[in-house]
């Protein structure tokens, strides 16, 4: 699948979206898919609960909104989540649903159980992202669940290759998720300082200071904790850099207390920190493929990453050596980081290497070209859902 240009639909295609989280990388991505979507004449319907950011920027992508609501985490209401989801489908009659997220996956694939053509997009497995009975519990399901999704859609093949070793038997689909560069405009030498300078009135940065800024929630996930172990290496080889932890969530232990470093809390706006960073770091524990490094490498900053998920497939050839560091190695990623604040013409090799990469190999438009073209392929297929379902879904408006 390589087409940039989404495939016209011999019919309009009608797809449900059912989205839980609704903030963050995949809320941006479900957001920029349906507005590829929409402009290609696919009707594309996103429902997911009424907080954060995505249910008004897929309005604003053309698509119609439906609440879902759900929480983000399995919990007792489990079985009414997934009972409004199967209503929803029942109203909105979809050629096909399209479920993101570990949660949307567990709650849409239980409610529904294959009476519609339907991809999983998991975005990192729940078996990872849980430990003892609870992990045991995550698998145990998705190996059961897998046979109520016609594909398994993994944004790295790392991801799909975990999935297999765990035990998931399914029939899969790897596609990179795509960044829009409308939305994370390349940012010159000008724009970098017109962000520092607004930056500097709010948050009292200096303008000229090296800043390294990581955007992710603040979680051990992330590995934020990581990353302030392996500061005070920096700032002893780097005199005067600033780190800039930009997310919600509860800082790790001692945050506030470390030399350098500032909490700028959540905001819906994250590229004026991409334009403002020389560098952008994810320390991350597990991923599948995480949107903050491609919207930093579109903007035309150089990352940082620890070899997880999809982390060595995001990155453009001969990148490995300076940006990739193993995980939960804080020494390593102290000298990545340092190394490169302290190297700017290897850095500006590296910037424009990774924005023409982000524009080319890991557009949005390509990526939705390329989940459209999965979903003709799912609804042609002769296996999965029954064929007098399909048929039924292709008749749908």
């Amino acid at each position: 699948m390589t087409s940039s240009t989404p495939a016209t639909p011999s019919r309009r295609l009608t797809v449900l979206h059912l989205v839980q989280p609704t903030s963050g990388g995949v809320a941006r991505a479900v957001a920029d898919l349906v507005r590829a979507h929409t402009e290609a004449g696919v009707r594309s319907l996103v429902a997911c609960p009424p907080t954060g950011p995505l249910e008004r920027e897929a309005a604003a992508a053309g698509a119609e909104t439906l609440c879902w609501l759900a929480g983000p985490a399995p919990s007792p209401d489990l079985p009414w989540e997934a009972v409004f989801a199967a209503r929803l489908a029942r109203r909105a009659r979809p050629a096909l649903v399209h479920l993101h997220g570990a949660k949307a996956g567990l709650a849409g694939r239980l409610g529904l159980r294959g009476r519609y053509p339907t991809v999983f997009e998991p975005r990192g497995w729940s078996f990872d992202a849980a430990e003892g009975p609870a992990a045991r519990l995550a698998l145990a399901w998705e190996r059961r669940a897998a046979r109520w999704a016609d594909r398994v859609l993994c944004v790295s093949e790392r991801e799909r290759r975990r999935g297999e070793r765990a035990g998931v038997t399914a029939r899969w689909a790897v596609i990179p998720p795509g960044v829009d560069p409308a939305r994370y405009p390349a940012a010159d030498s000008v724009t970098r300082r017109q962000a520092r300078a607004a930056l500097a009135a709010v948050h009292g940065l200096p303008q000229r200071a090296p800043l390294v800024v990581c955007v992710a929630r603040l979680c051990r996930q992330k590995g934020q904790d990581l990353l302030l172990a392996a500061w005070p290496e920096v700032a002893a080889r780097v005199p005067g850099a600033r780190l800039a932890l930009v997310g919600a969530g509860t800082p790790p232990p001692g945050a506030a207390r470390t030399p350098g470093v500032l909490l700028a809390g959540h905001t819906d706006d994250t590229a004026p920190w991409y334009a403002a960073a020389d560098l952008v770091v994810l320390p991350s524990r597990w991923e599948a493929m995480a949107m903050a490094p491609l919207e930093a490498m579109a903007t035309g900053r150089p990352v940082v990453l620890t070899d997880v998920g999809g982390a060595r497939e995001c990155l453009p050839p001969g990148h490995a050596a300076d940006c990739l560091v193993p995980p939960g190695d804080p020494a390593a990623l102290a000298g990545a980081l340092a190394g490169l604040l302290a190297s700017p013409a290897r850095r500006g090799v590296l910037a424009r290497q990774a924005r023409e990469h982000a524009r080319t190999a890991l557009g949005a438009a390509r990526a939705a070209a390329d989940r459209l073209r999965l979903y003709e392929d799912v609804l042609r297929s002769p296996g999965g859902v029954p064929r007098t379902r399909r048929r039924r879904a292709l008749s749908a408006p």
